[in-house]
């Protein structure tokens, strides 16, 4: 199978030098790719800003904004059957980006920002020809939130994990996760490696 997986952070400009981002390291993503590749499947990493070094034989596409992810995202999906949205793409960007780096100043401002463009919600919702694998990065409601999405972004899946421990999640080289299904399923993968974890996702979406 064609496998698209984005990963890591986006950065949203606000100044040449500053820019608003995530704790994303990307470890997530690319463990999937690189299961993929193990698997026997083809797999086009489409990845934010990482220190990572992509497995060898994917396609690599590197991006920083999230409307550079949205383009890629859309080009890639026209030959993929599996789209797997690990990336931890920015909710906001500023109005304005400044050409000239902002003088520290001594009295509070306001940045004015607005909402980035919904990957996951612009994809066709009928006729489409690839399996969407939506995450879920959560520090409250994680059942509750992850089922919102799953429904209201059309996903065949989600995959959720609780980002507010310490011991896991993102910067980690492990984590734990829990599988949302559309059919109401659920499936628990406890604290273990991304490794271990992006083996499991793979026969999970193989045999989907």
């Amino acid at each position: 199978m064609k496998f698209v997986v984005t990963a890591g952070p986006t950065r949203e400009a606000i100044d040449p030098v500053r820019f608003l981002s995530n704790r994303s390291s990307g470890k997530m993503g690319y463990a999937i790719a690189e299961a993929a590749l193990a698997a026997g499947h083809q797999v086009t990493l489409i990845s934010g800003p990482s220190c990572l070094t992509p497995p060898e034989d994917v396609q690599f596409t590197s991006i920083t904004t999230s409307d550079e992810l949205h383009d890629e995202v859309h080009r890639a999906v026209r030959e993929c059957e599996v789209l797997v949205m690990s990336a931890a793409v920015s909710d906001y960007k500023p109005v304005k980006v400044e050409r000239r780096k902002m003088k520290k100043r001594k009295t509070p401002f306001a940045l004015a920002l607005v909402p980035i463009r919904d990957i996951l919600a612009s994809l066709p919702k009928k006729n489409r020809g690839y399996l969407v694998v939506g995450f879920a990065a959560e520090t409250h409601n994680l059942e509750t939130n992850a089922r919102k999405k799953l429904r209201e972004k059309n996903c065949d899946l989600i995959v959720a994990n609780d980002v507010s421990k310490t011991d896991s999640g993102m910067e980690s080289d492990e984590n734990a996760v829990k599988i949302f299904f559309r059919n109401g399923k659920t499936k628990t993968i406890s604290r273990r490696s991304k490794k271990n974890i992006a083996r499991e996702l793979v026969k999970i979406i193989s045999k989907m």
